[in-house]
């Protein structure tokens, strides 16, 4: 386990470049609290800005090598890696469950999806190809070339700890860049843990190097690292209002970026679907992972028609589904301050009350919002609660359905209860999301399958060739021959 004791005899997850431990400076170290139980359970050394150039010089050194590794290299060693995280699942597990307060089950679904992220990105790889285009010049040739970028700096999030660093620090390595990996300081371990599996599966020193700050160094050390020559990406995953804030510094140093941000998420429940069907997935999409997945069931848009059996339904579904616990005191309460915005400007709860436990733990809430309500009015309407609710609107047919998802500044998943294939394209297509889940929750993901956001959810695409296109850049090297006219 990549835990290690400094002076005070605290277990602390160190920092590591160029595959060595960071000697741990006591006066930077911070404490991972469980939301559950209240307690330390251990520590994190932060980084400071220093430390992250040396961690950016040595994913740069390494580049300049690991760039023109063969490619069974590369695929390999993300074979390799798979193997670890099937034989260290627990490890994995009990680290996000400690560190989140999340579910066994959520944890675990981490786990084994990130192994069919790696094992996808290893089959993709040999895949990449330039080609030879036609030219408009005689005895001429160009060849085009697919190149790895660079460097990454890679900033993953903490509520789904292991998938999305993994699928990040995967296609990144299998398409030879290196990276520096920015731990969330709310999983350390569970990042750290991975990144120990990467280098026991023969990773070399400084392809990964990994770092983490404590919330008020954050941004000095983010900004010094996204401005490092050496970094040539920046790769983000988290909120939006975060998300902005890496975009706008990146533009500013002319750096690329690809960002997987929030969500509010519709489920639009037409008057052929299958009801029971839609209510449990809908009640599944708002509250696995106690509401914390970018991909959550934010709204749901009913028809008319429908509406009072379905909203009974979906009653019934919270009622047996458990709601989890929040990863923080500070989450749970900016889910509870919107849903007590809607209380207190008269909003109809059909279930729950936006309450807690007073343990991080939200009671199940649905919420009736009617559809011309403003989001300058109220905030549930186009904000994420990242909690264990829903808003409910009944609208009259399939096009007030599809204006209303629309209606928002986000466009990631979004999903159609429907028995109609022919509806559920049609409607698709008018959706403006990245992703369009027919008779399906809104929490689905494929490895298989691009996936990616649109308008305030961010921008590029991951996963399978699609995810890998976004590490490679582009060169055209041209031969002009004697009879080219030169």
């Amino acid at each position: 386990m990549p835990l290690k004791q400094d002076d005070q005899g605290r277990q602390v997850v160190p920092i590591v470049v160029d595959n060595n431990e960071e000697p741990i400076n006591s006066d930077r170290v911070f404490p991972v609290t469980n939301a559950a139980s209240g307690e330390v359970v251990h520590y994190y050394a932060g980084a400071d800005v220093a430390t992250c150039d040396r961690a950016c010089e040595a994913a740069w050194k390494a580049f300049q090598d690991w760039r023109k590794s063969p490619v069974a290299r590369r695929r390999d060693l993300l074979l390799r890696v798979a193997q670890l995280y099937e034989e260290r699942l627990d490890d994995l597990v009990q680290a996000q469950m400690k560190e989140t307060s999340c579910q066994e089950s959520w944890a675990k679904f981490n786990v084994l999806a990130s192994t069919n992220y790696i094992k996808e990105f290893a089959a993709c790889v040999s895949s990449v190809k330039g080609v030879i285009p036609p030219t408009d010049k005689p005895d001429t040739m160009t060849f085009v070339f697919r190149e790895p970028i660079g460097p990454f700096l890679i900033i993953p999030p903490w509520n789904a700890a292991v998938v999305l660093s993994t699928r990040a620090i995967s296609a990144a390595i299998v398409s030879g860049c290196t990276a520096v990996l920015k731990a969330s300081e709310l999983s350390p371990l569970t990042h750290s843990i991975i990144a120990d599996i990467f280098r026991k599966a023969g990773c070399p020193p400084g392809v990964l190097n990994t770092v983490q700050a404590s919330r008020e160094d954050a941004a000095a050390v983010t900004e010094s690292m996204i401005a490092n020559d050496h970094i040539r990406k920046i790769e983000f995953i988290g909120s939006a209002a975060v998300g902005r804030i890496i975009g706008a510094t990146a533009a500013k140093h002319l750096k690329p970026t690809l960002l997987e941000l929030g969500g509010k998420c519709p489920a639009i429940v037409l008057d052929d679907a299958n009801l029971e069907q839609a209510a449990s997935l809908c009640a599944k999409g708002a509250l696995a992972h106690h509401g914390q997945i970018c991909f959550s069931t934010e709204r749901i848009i009913v028809q008319r028609s429908i509406a009072d059996r379905f909203n009974d339904l979906l009653i019934e579904q919270f009622k047996s589904t458990p709601g989890g616990m929040a990863v923080s005191k500070s989450i749970a309460q900016n889910a509870i301050d919107i849903l007590k915005d809607a209380k207190d400007k008269g909003a109809k709860f059909l279930y729950g009350d936006g309450g807690d436990d007073g343990k991080c733990s939200i009671h199940p809430t649905i919420v009736l919002v009617d559809p011309k309500t403003s989001p300058e009015h109220l905030r549930i309407v186009d904000e994420e609660t990242f909690g264990p609710s829903v808003s409910v609107y009944i609208v009259e047919d399939d096009k007030q359905a599809i204006q209303l998802a629309n209606r928002s500044a986000y466009g990631l998943n979004a999903a159609i209860h429907t028995q109609n294939l022919e509806r559920a394209i049609k409607m698709g297509r008018e959706l403006e999301y990245g992703q369009v889940h027919t008779n399906c929750s809104t929490v689905y993901i494929s490895p298989t399958a691009p996936q990616g956001g649109m308008k305030g959810s961010g921008w590029g695409r991951q996963n399978a060739s699609w995810g890998l296109d976004e590490y490679y850049s582009t060169k055209q090297i041209s031969w002009h021959g004697k009879d080219s006219g030169n």
